[in-house]
């Protein structure tokens, strides 16, 4: 049918000026368009998280409408141009901003959600960033189950899978997608705006938005909330109602020795394997732990889902499973219960944008990490040289993720407990080896036995393609001999690639970890 990215990003309101930046709005159907030299391209082009990387197009069209992104698209393709699309910005490696990109369209001026009665579903611009879905969804006093970054972009979060701190007990922002809206380009060059919802038409290309990561198919304009269960018109039915009250604390980690950082860590992986089940007691539960090198300001933000009558026993029960045997015992800071709108707005990372350079690795567990892999954490964590703003995260996972089968959606990663994420930050050009190397000699310890990556076997679930690597990529970095897209789709890859064939097929969207990549 077709139609007429923590508390590191807690860093006040830069992102914000994304608003009010660009040219002014253009007449219906032509997209406002930037070249170098206006005022506030140099800003839009540099509005990515990571500033290693900094495109240099010839051109940034800031849309405010469906048929504007249409047309911008269209204009691109016939100029030869590479596209990219920007929402929230919060890409960590360079899809966005290359040496190769020569058009972008930046859709922070689309940011509506509204009510869809047609669709029966919220429709949620993919300029819209997390905090004002959040802040606009709890109207209607529902949400959705997306991240703990309140600036993350809807664009690129929910096509890449979408979790955060509900998703244990409620699953990934997919699992509630109805369907889309998206502009593709056919063989001839001329762009489309397609509707694809999961069970209406062009229900393929909905399925490949389920997981299948941005910037593979056209530019999608504005996606379709609605649970599968929901057969109501009224809005306040559609998507899941959030917990009345959350609890919140924080445990800081005054680790002393090796063996104490071992104990604990082990302590935290061993809690969420035996609790990663679906319909598990602690389900509500959301507590990532933050690693930080030198082992200074390490943490466990806990997030627990206040509204049941053993929430404060649970809490006491996870904080005492984390402490057994660590000496000296984590801290635990006075636990507050709060409405979730307060917790979303005072807990969860606040917009903005660090101004870091970053390199990050990530990996989904199966089963737990090994006292040797630990250690290979402890001795790189303890390394003082690279004390900052630099982490290595684990985020629970499971729960209700894990009670959807792995080709319902294109994200296949529905068998793991925790996400894994080295997240390297840097801010001075001259330390980017540095970092760089840190990084992935961490990761190839830490996968030694696979070929220096998480390949997907009884123990490691792949990565997360909203946390994307090229060096999965690379077989400088990658020894293992299983192609890069096995880590991202497993045994979708097949069938995301007919679908890229089919919507796509000059293969105008591409990256450096796309669908049917250029070699």
């Amino acid at each position: 049918m077709v139609l007429s990215r923590r508390r590191f990003l807690a860093v006040g309101a830069i992102g914000a000026a994304a608003s009010t930046v660009g040219p002014p709005l253009a007449s219906a159907a032509e997209p406002a368009v930037l070249h170098p030299g206006d005022s506030g391209f140099t800003t839009l082009a540099r509005r990515g998280y990571n500033d290693r990387f900094v495109a240099s197009p010839q051109r940034i069209f800031v849309p405010t409408t469906t048929e504007e992104v249409r047309v911008a698209v269209e204009r691109s393709a016939s100029e030869g141009l590479r596209i990219a699309v920007r929402s929230g910005g919060h890409g960590f490696t360079d899809f966005v901003d290359n040496d190769r990109t020569r058009s972008i369209i930046d859709m922070h001026r689309m940011g509506a959600v509204s009510w869809d009665q047609d669709h029966r579903a919220f429709s949620v611009d993919a300029g819209a960033d997390l905090g004002e879905l959040y802040e606009r969804l709890n109207r209607w006093g529902v949400t959705v189950p997306a991240g703990i970054c309140k600036g993350v972009g809807t664009g690129g979060h929910v096509s890449g899978g979408g979790y955060g701190p509900l998703s244990r007990r409620l699953g990934l922002v997919v699992d509630h997608l109805y369907g889309l809206e998206i502009v593709t380009v056919d063989g001839g060059g001329r762009a489309s705006t397609v509707l694809a919802t999961k069970d209406g038409p062009n229900a393929d290309l909905w399925w490949a938005h389920t997981g299948g990561g941005g910037g593979n198919f056209g530019v999608v304009t504005r996606y379709l909330l609605r649970s599968p269960a929901a057969e109501s018109a009224d809005p306040a039915a559609a998507l899941p109602k959030p917990p009345g009250s959350m609890l919140s604390t924080r445990l800081t980690l005054p680790f002393a020795t090796e063996e104490s950082f071992v104990r604990f860590v082990g302590n935290y992986l061993a809690f969420f394997a035996e609790h990663g089940a679906p319909g598990d007691p602690f389900a509500g539960l959301y507590a990532p732990l933050h690693l930080k090198p030198g082992l200074t300001g390490s943490d466990v933000l806990v997030l627990l889902d206040g509204d049941h009558p053993d929430a404060r026993r649970r809490l006491d029960e996870f904080v005492a499973a984390l402490s057994e045997g660590v000496l000296p015992a984590p801290i635990a800071m006075p636990a507050t219960q709060a409405s979730y709108a307060d917790t979303v707005s005072n807990v969860y990372y606040a917009k903005g944008m660090p101004g870091f350079r970053v390199n990050v690795k990530s990996a989904y567990l199966r089963t737990a990490y090994s006292t040797d892999q630990l250690r290979v954490l402890y001795r790189y964590l303890s390394d003082l040289r690279f004390v900052g703003e630099s982490q290595v995260e684990f985020l629970p996972f499971g729960g209700a993720v894990n009670a959807v089968a792995a080709d319902a959606t294109a994200m296949p990663a529905r068998d793991s407990f925790v996400k894994m994420l080295i997240h390297a930050a840097w801010y001075e050009p001259a330390d980017d080896d540095r970092f760089v190397t840190w990084s992935r000699e961490m990761y190839r310890e830490l996968y030694a036995e696979t070929g220096g990556v998480p390949v997907p076997n009884e123990s490691n679930g792949g990565s997360y393609i909203n946390y994307p690597d090229p060096d999965l990529a690379d077989p400088a970095w990658n020894t293992s001999g299983v192609p890069w897209h096995a880590f991202y789709y497993g045994a979708n890859y097949e069938r995301l690639r007919g679908i890229k064939a089919q919507w796509d097929p000059n293969t105008l969207f591409q990256h450096r970890l796309s669908i049917d990549r250029p070699a």
